[in-house]
């Protein structure tokens, strides 16, 4: 296992699945984490606890991520605790559903919001960190970035979007060596997943051909790999985890 001893993560939307997900799996890999979170204190005090439990240090940091000044803050205290920064991983983010017809103002404001102008906040604060030393931004981001899914047409957006600004913030950084990944998770299996009916489970399923849903912990890996630095040499890419949902 590579030893990333004194190295710190920021992982935004960590106090539960993909988020929570990646800091413990970055945990796992020797990282410092910072937990990043928006409203539940007590999910982001057990994500710090079974992190400390790993041996490394974890603090938990409430900002909105679509809050410039917030995010400003937030990089701020991170400084302040660790002097340094080295990944980070943009997952904050929402879905509302809901065909065209339907989409109202206050929910496509949300989502452009968190989904696209709270990664730019982020990334923008981290890479003003990393100037002299590199690191490594991982955007997560989703198949339904590069797959039509009705009623998704806001969320798919926002994904699409992600994407773009992965390629174009890779170019743009990488004389400064930080490298900008993405990872595109399908159907995983997490609490949202949870609230969905069994019936439509089912439809999900059948459409994957691997017949099954991912776990969290494996978009964790992959996240974890695109910090190692078997993957120093690539940057702007989008890897996609559906279990060949897209295919």
């Amino acid at each position: 296992m590579e030893v990333n001893k004194n190295k710190v993560a920021l992982v935004t939307g960590a106090s539960r699945g993909i988020g929570k997900a990646c800091a413990i799996e970055l945990a796992g890999q020797g990282y410092d984490v910072v937990i990043n979170y928006v409203s539940n204190d007590a999910k982001a005090k057990e994500v710090c606890a079974e992190i400390e439990k790993l041996g490394r240090k974890a603090i938990a940091v409430k900002a909105d991520t679509s809050d410039l000044k917030a995010v400003q803050n937030m990089f701020r205290e991170v400084w302040i605790e660790f002097g340094r920064i080295d990944v980070l991983v943009n997952n904050a983010g929402v879905v509302d559903d809901a065909y065209l017809l339907m989409i109202n103002e206050d929910s496509l404001s949300r989502s452009l919001d968190i989904n696209i102008k709270g990664y730019f906040h982020c990334a923008q604060q981290a890479a003003l960190k990393m100037m002299k030393t590199g690191g490594k931004i991982i955007n997560v981001s989703s198949v339904s970035s590069i797959l039509a899914v009705e009623g998704q047409g806001v969320y798919s957006a926002t994904k699409g979007a992600v994407n773009s600004m992965t390629a174009t913030l890779a170019k743009e950084l990488a004389p400064r060596h930080i490298t900008v990944n993405a990872v595109a998770p399908g159907f995983i299996k997490t609490e949202m997943m949870d609230n969905i009916p069994e019936d439509k489970k089912s439809a999900y399923i059948n459409a994957v051909p691997m017949g099954k849903f991912g776990s969290a912990k494996q978009v964790a890996e992959a996240v974890a790999a695109l910090c190692s630095s078997a993957f120093d040499y690539m940057t702007g890419q989008v890897i996609v985890l559906d279990g060949g949902l897209s295919l």
